[in-house]
């Protein structure tokens, strides 16, 4: 199966998903200022996911001042996202859930198989998205993508930040942008 790879300055994959919050959460419908950041994470089985959002929950404010509207986004139920949003004690951050593995592949995540328990004791799905981080323009193209093929050293949110700086001051263009052969 041929892995798909997001273009930047190309649009991205539509995405219409429930909110555990209430409402749905339409890519592009109400757009941040800035940027959408959209943080895919595998689930409420990851440990790691959480520890990540945890700290995306932390700096939600700081992106809020830079007008970007945070979401995170599984293929977990209602019941489990509202866990993993409780767990991160989500008010800046939105929670998505029910995500396709379809739509997953879309986005260029990769999907992986469920194998038991977590160290958590929690249940991997059958089949789940390994995770990915996008900044999205509100033109629905893409800035910035970065995807994994496990859980381990994800893009920091502080380093975002800092990027999310550097693009609004130097009206710095998203690059990796080209595509005829090399």
């Amino acid at each position: 199966m041929h892995h798909v790879s997001l273009l930047p300055r190309h649009p991205v994959p539509a995405l219409n998903l429930p909110l555990t919050t209430e409402g749905r959460f339409v890519l592009g419908a109400a757009p941040g200022k800035t940027f959408d950041l959209l943080v895919f994470y595998r689930g409420l089985h990851c440990p790691i996911c959480a520890k990540y959002l945890i700290e995306l929950e932390r700096l939600s404010e700081e992106f809020g001042q830079r007008g970007v509207q945070l979401v995170a986004i599984s293929g977990d139920g209602e019941e489990r996202a509202k866990q993993m949003a409780e767990k991160v004690a989500a008010r800046g951050v939105s929670f998505a859930y029910d995500l396709s593995l379809r739509s997953a592949r879309q986005w260029g995540l990769y999907i992986s198989a469920g194998r038991g328990k977590t160290s958590i004791g929690i249940e991997e799905p059958e089949l789940f998205s390994e995770p990915g981080v996008f900044l999205v323009r509100p033109d629905g193209t893409l800035y910035y993508g970065a995807v994994q093929t496990m859980p381990f050293a994800r893009p920091q949110f502080q380093d975002l930040l800092a990027a999310v700086d550097f693009a609004l001051a130097k009206d710095y263009p998203a690059r990796g942008e080209h595509t005829a052969p090399v």
